[in-house]
């Protein structure tokens, strides 16, 4: 497995996996992969053999003298999971928040036990809640906070 930076040539493949992945909860387009690469937004890829199979997304929502981050999503393919892949992307993303030392929110599932565990395995703790988070299942989505590196 190799991680890399996602490509505007990976759009349509990541599409496919958020599709996949995140039926629920309003997949990305491939559009909308190509914006956030054209953007301000930080992406990783994890290939295996040349193929995307996972992808993650930071983007820099406050700057200092307290810089803030956001992880948009983490994703690797069903047959890709429990590799060790999601937790080589959060800990790329981590590695680029903290080079600016900033603090790192995210939003996840309440429901998703497996990535409680991976994200507070990393540091992250359960700071709020938000009811009905995802607008098409409804789901509830815990708010995960990391404080940021001294």
């Amino acid at each position: 497995m190799v991680i890399d930076e996602l490509r505007p040539e990976d759009a349509a493949r990541a599409a496919e996996l958020d599709a996949v992945l995140f039926a629920d909860s309003q997949p990305w387009s491939e559009r909308a992969f190509l914006d956030a690469l054209a953007s301000w937004h930080h992406y990783l890829a994890a290939r295996c053999d040349d193929e995307l199979v996972g992808y993650a997304g930071l983007a820099f929502t406050a700057g200092p003298p307290r810089p803030e981050a956001e992880v948009h999503t983490v994703a690797v393919a069903p047959e890709h999971q429990g590799k060790g892949i999601g937790r080589a992307l959060v800990r790329g993303l981590l590695a680029v928040a903290d080079q600016e030392r900033a603090e790192v929110f995210l939003e996840v599932r309440t429901d998703n036990e497996p990535a409680h565990r991976l994200y507070e395995s990393e540091g992250f703790a359960v700071v709020g809640l938000r009811r009905r988070y995802y607008p098409v299942s409804r789901a509830d989505a815990h708010t995960m906070r990391r404080e940021a590196v001294k």
